[in-house]
């Protein structure tokens, strides 16, 4: 019969902290660890688990060694996923228990718009030892932290992710481009200039395995529509989907996403409804629905075209995480970037008020948007009243860019 020792005792043997031993078992270093209740048991022969630093340090890198593998294997595990819609939860329940169960657990709770899960399940993350899910825990304790107010622990968050990167301009090829590919999205997604020393995109792409590089190309694809370059990003787009990346149900979502934002600046509509219908479809059968509110206003009004008539409920709770998100990402965007996004309208006017800001006529968002010429006039004035400008071409001054 096998004897086995408490967190305490086996901390006391091996001359670490207990809260360090509870990492080794969550983590699934320790062979034979178990948990019971509350509490882990580990087996009375088991072996202190080395330091990977340290390992690292030693070991020098093997220039012939394949490098199409990340080196992070922990790094945002469900993302780099391929599953049928619909087999989420079975994808994480095969997973086997510690640390990239967990750490896909959390993905989860973020994709399904539960913020305060995916913060619990990832704080403890926050300066594992394991580069791959301190990235992941880094980058999820971010953008959760924006939903639930806590603008300040988003920001630490966004500063570890900073510093990793730094760091990792100094080691092994498939560090740099985690640290570069997590850098990269926390940047991009929140619309403020890309850090200094991140490395062009086609330098960490080929290190990235199949699901994150899909995500990679969304950011490189969300980055030119930033930059207006939208047909260029609709290409980025649509090649990542022929190539295979529509087999990973959350890039490809977001993949799909950022093709209706092209598509509609390009006054496209109906390339841009079959992209959202395409990303609804992944999305619904698992409540994958947190990208569609935090890309609201970027949508062109999409969602209250197409979601709210066919899925009103779907669509509240859609607009309640946009609520949220936004109110966090506008404390972060507008005072790094000086760009006053309005904060203060609905999301029908702000809807409204981008495809006015665009271009587009008071006959054209009304056929969009199944709502009369007069109820569009009515949230364009209002629009302009609340920021208190006069007319429609200082609008742009105030809309997602």
């Amino acid at each position: 019969m096998t004897d086995y020792l408490s967190i305490r005792e086996a901390a006391e043997q091996w001359g670490v902290s207990e809260r360090r031993v509870n990492q080794f078992c969550a983590d699934g270093r320790i062979e034979g660890a178990r948990k019971i209740g509350g509490s882990w048991v580990i087996p009375a022969d088991a072996k202190k688990p080395s330091d990977p630093r340290k390992q690292k340090k030693q070991e020098p890198v093997n220039a012939s060694a394949p490098t199409n593998r990340v080196w992070a294997p922990n790094l945002l595990p469900l993302m780099n996923t391929a599953f049928l819609p619909g087999h989420c939860a079975k994808c994480i329940e095969a997973m086997n228990d510690g640390t990239q169960k967990k750490i896909a657990m959390a993905e989860y709770y973020y994709f399904s718009g539960q913020p305060e899960l995916a913060v619990r399940e990832v704080q403890l993350y926050l300066t594992s030892p394991d580069m791959g899910a301190r990235l992941s825990a880094c980058v999820l304790y971010a953008y959760a932290n924006l939903s639930i107010g806590q603008i300040q622990r988003a920001r630490f968050a966004l500063s570890e992710v900073n510093k990793a990167l730094i760091a990792g301009s100094e080691k092994m090829p498939q560090l740099r481009a985690a640290s570069a590919f997590v850098a990269a999205v926390a940047a991009v997604l929140l619309h403020l200039p890309l850090p200094e020393s991140l490395p062009p995109t086609r330098e960490f792409l080929p290190l990235l395995p199949p699901g994150l590089r899909a995500f990679a190309l969304y950011v490189e694809a969300h980055y030119l529509y930033l930059q207006g370059e939208y047909e260029k990003s609709a290409g980025v787009v649509e090649a990542t989907l022929a190539m295979q990346g529509g087999d990973y149900p959350i890039p490809a979502i977001y993949l799909h996403l950022v093709a209706v934002m092209d598509y509609m600046s390009l006054k496209q509509a109906e390339r841009a409804k079959a992209h959202l219908l395409s990303a609804w479809e992944l999305a619904r059968p698992d409540d994958l629905i947190e990208g569609f509110g935090e890309h609201h206003g970027l949508l062109g009004g999409m969602l209250e075209a197409v979601i709210k008539k066919e899925w009103p409920e779907d669509f509240k709770r859609i607009i309640a995480i946009t609520y949220r998100f936004s109110a966090g990402w506008r404390k972060i965007h507008n005072p790094d970037t000086g760009h006053d996004v309005a904060d203060n309208l609905t999301t029908t006017e702000f809807a409204a008020a981008m495809l006015a800001a665009r271009g587009w006529t008071n006959q054209e968002i009304s056929a969009h948007m199944n709502i009369s010429p007069n109820t569009v006039k009515r949230h364009i004035s209002t629009a302009l009243q609340k920021l208190n400008i006069n007319n429609r071409q200082d609008l742009k001054k105030y809309m997602l860019r």
